[in-house]
């Protein structure tokens, strides 16, 4: 027996079927991000500071974080890279705050829940706006931890601000050579056009090598960059990033490490070959480049009486693939600057 469906119904069951698959895709898209983040979740609450710049009223956005254990009446600071935000710091906020320190965690201008504003950006004032920070914390002295970007950053504030600086701490820190002598100079237009262009696709591939071994929950920081390409202010934070990487590219710190007078711990993972604006780099030179067993020896050698760790079989990141390993040298460096 066959069943008879009236027309009007075959017709309006056809209409339905490409409103729920786009509905689904629709549900399975992913949301675009606006650039403060809002609602992304952070592990502690974010405080912000106004500031002016060049005449902008802006926000800075930063995490004061408690410590959970008997406090021991010192303060950590934790700088984090260009590609990432101070939320990336979630695990090693938890095991300082858990071993009786002050974390003080702040967004740089130009990232996270901070303001994105069409400036000139540079070292010296992301470390005078993190010095403001602790002043209105009331901190008078901290050790100063940068990953990345951020040991470029820890290393020029511990050079603007010896007196401040208690400890030196930098994890596979970038500029421990001069890009400027082996990398192609692009404009900042040709940067932003270039941040234009990006991909869910192309950023994951960038930021896979960053890693040994690429794990499911690294992609979380993909997601994050990806989904601010959706942001119809998409084009004012592609104008950041490509001023950020030239303020990496023109304003070196790496002739400045015998000049810093802070005990130091360098942090290398030993499978790093992070090189910024590796792209343009003729493929001759690239082999020369980004090579960090011999970058990090180099750097320690550099900076008077600094501590070299060195954790195989890691590569950009300790803190996320080998945390442990991080935690204990970290830990065991900040012990010793208590004696």
């Amino acid at each position: 027996m066959s069943v008879r469906v009236p027309a009007l119904l075959l017709s309006a069951l056809l209409l339905s079927a490409p409103a729920a698959n786009a509905a689904e895709e629709a549900r399975r898209a992913p949301e675009a991000l606006g650039l403060g983040m809002e609602g992304y979740p952070y592990p502690a609450p974010v405080q912000f500071l106004p500031v002016t710049l060049e005449g902008q009223d802006l926000r800075m956005a930063y995490m004061d974080v408690k410590p959970t254990a008997n406090a021991n009446g010192r303060t950590v600071v934790l700088l984090h890279g260009k590609n990432f935000f101070g939320a990336y710091w979630k695990d090693t906020l938890r095991v300082l705050t858990g071993a009786g320190f002050r974390v003080i965690a702040p967004d740089q201008m130009g990232f996270g829940k901070s303001s994105k504003p069409a400036i000139a950006y540079s070292f010296h004032t992301l470390a005078s706006l993190t010095k403001k920070v602790l002043d209105t914390a009331g901190v008078k002295q901290a050790v100063i931890v940068g990953h990345s970007m951020g040991g470029m950053l820890a290393t020029r504030f511990a050079l603007m601000y010896p007196e401040t600086t208690s400890q030196l701490v930098l994890e596979n820190p970038i500029g421990l050579e001069d890009y400027r002598e082996s990398v192609p100079w692009k404009s900042t237009e040709d940067l932003y056009r270039e941040n234009l262009q990006a991909t869910e696709e192309g950023l994951r591939k960038y930021q896979r090598g960053y890693y040994v071994k690429w794990k499911p929950e690294y992609d979380e920081y993909v997601q994050v960059l990806y989904r601010q390409t959706l942001s119809g202010e998409y084009p004012r934070m592609a104008w950041v990033s490509a001023a950020t990487q030239q303020m990496i590219y023109e304003q070196p710190v790496v002739h400045e490490f015998p000049l810093v007078r802070a005990p130091t711990l360098v942090v290398i993972g030993q499978e790093d070959r992070t090189v910024v604006g590796k792209g343009s780099v003729p493929p001759a030179l690239l082999p020369r480049l980004g090579q960090y067993p011999a970058l990090g020896k180099k750097t320690a050698a550099a900076i008077p009486g600094a501590t070299l760790v060195e954790l195989p079989n890691v590569g950009h990141i300790p803190h996320f693939e080998a945390p442990d390993t991080w935690h204990a040298a970290l830990l065991d460096f900040l012990r010793k600057g208590s004696k």
